[in-house]
């Protein structure tokens, strides 16, 4: 086995790229113990789940972003034992909170010594966000327990906010660097990409995470694949040979930065143009999902895992963004409430268990999807039902396991769990805490979905029906 440290691991990143090793030391923070890694001239990078690079321009310290809280202080102290010069500035690449939590020491480190804090720059929809975010904690914590499996998870609602915004570009001038602050909407609306010219150096923020892009978050707010697509190919023009990610490994070369950028850019402006065509044909949402395919080859490269975010949510998404929330199919405009319709489809079935045995039929021939339904219909109808529960935690246990991606695992362990709970008289995070994989989970070790090599990325996982993406 290889080991890791910071000293190699410069060298296990190109072997990340060679598709030798997977990204499960990065993400589970093996090199982020040892010190900032020294990537070219005045570069330091600090690997962890959320990344942070570190410049030194001869007149204090620019970091590209600041990582969690959970890493702050780790942070903190790796940047200490690479340089003392002052931090001057923090540029947060958006605002999500795995990237704007480390500036704190900084700012304390600052108001210890009587000096100016760190100048924070973002794009002017940060602020907005951490409006938003302190405005809606209750549902953020909600949706975030349940994508991670984090019972006890509590969204904050306190914020660094940036100093100084701006809205198309920047330039910033510090020392002897220049840091080009461009906008582009993609993950978020309030992203913002970063290129050091003198150093051919380019920070993507989660622009590229080396994971397919997180562009179709089902529990998430709006994502962009189209301008995140002409992002990319932007990115491809700087021609650089140093590519800084907000999550995974650096990459260098030329070459290798403009496959990377542009597999990731025809991955999105694929799903973008066969969404729309269908759309067009007037094709119903149903009919999208499944009909919409991932070109030959694209999820098998390293970078484009499935791991996170998938394809299939990514149509999902661009309907909503084209096309609203009505899905075409008009016994959905105006839906009987599910509870009841779940009780006429089980009386006309001959009950919830009828439902339930079928559904349990359903998950011994591999048919997931149908399997889910009736599972889940009889759980309405029934819900107090403990042989029901049992059924419907099963089924769901099942497609977490067979799933890939952070956004399907997440709500489907919930939901095997919820009626765990039901079929046991527990709770959900009793439910969730049962094997080692999940206490992991539920002690806040956030992680990225299947990152080994046995996921089956870029293949059918559910035989239930045709695969959409």
């Amino acid at each position: 086995m290889t080991e890791h440290n910071s000293s190699g691991y410069m060298a296990y990143a190109d072997r990340v790229w060679s598709g030798e090793e997977t990204l499960l030391a990065h993400f589970t923070g093996e090199f982020a113990g040892g010190g900032l890694v020294p990537v070219g001239e005045r570069t330091g990078f600090f690997p962890a789940f959320a990344n942070v690079a570190v410049f030194d321009t001869g007149d204090g310290l620019v970091l590209v972003d600041s990582g969690d809280f959970r890493t702050a202080s780790q942070l903190h102290t790796s940047v200490r034992g690479h340089s003392v010069a002052p931090v001057s500035t923090v540029v947060y690449t958006h605002g999500h909170v795995d990237h704007v939590f480390g500036v704190g020491p900084f700012d304390q480190e600052a108001a210890d010594a009587g000096t100016g804090r760190p100048e924070v720059f973002a794009h002017e929809a940060v602020a907005a966000r951490f409006d938003r975010y302190r405005e809606t904690a209750g549902y953020n914590t909600w949706i975030n327990r349940r994508q991670f499996g984090v019972p006890s998870l509590e969204w904050p609602t306190e914020y660094r906010y940036p100093d100084t915004t701006y809205r198309d570009r920047l330039t910033v001038r510090r020392g002897e660097l220049t840091f080009e602050l461009m906008h582009a909407r993609g993950e978020t609306d309030d992203h913002t990409y970063v290129w050091i010219p003198e150093l051919r150096t380019l920070c993507t923020g989660d622009l590229f995470i080396w994971n397919s892009p997180n562009a179709g978050n089902p529990q998430k707010v709006q994502r962009y694949p189209v301008e995140w697509a002409q992002a990319l190919r932007d990115m491809q023009e700087l021609d650089a040979e140093v590519l800084l990610p907000g999550h995974g490994v650096p990459i260098l070369g030329a070459d290798r930065i403009r496959q990377a950028l542009g597999d990731t850019a025809e991955l999105l402006e694929s799903l973008c143009d066969q969404t729309r065509d269908l759309m067009n044909a007037g094709a119903r949402l149903d009919e999208v999902l499944h009909g919409v395919k991932v070109p030959p080859g694209l999820m098998e490269k390293p970078y484009l895992h499935p791991a996170y975010d998938e394809p299939e949510f990514v149509v999902r998404n661009l309907w909503r963004l084209w096309g609203g929330w009505y899905d075409q199919n008009p016994a959905n405009l105006k839906p009987a409430p599910e509870a009841a319709l779940a009780a006429e489809l089980a009386d006309a079935a001959g009950g919830a268990q009828a439902l339930a045995d079928r559904a349990e039929r359903l998950l011994g021939r591999g048919e997931l999807r149908l399997a889910a339904h009736l599972a889940e219909t009889a759980a309405l109808a029934a819900p107090a039902d403990r042989v029901v529960a049992r059924v419907r935690a099963e089924v769901f246990a099942r497609r977490a396991e067979r799933e890939t991606s952070t956004m399907a695992r997440g709500v489907f362990e919930w939901a095997a769990a919820e009626s765990a709970a039901v079929a046991e008289g527990t709770d959900v995070a009793t439910e969730l805490t049962r094997s080692d994989a999940g206490r992991r989970r539920a002690s806040g070790a956030i992680s990225v979905g299947v990152v080994d090599d046995s996921c089956g990325c870029g293949t059918p996982v559910d035989d239930s029906a045709p695969q959409g993406v």
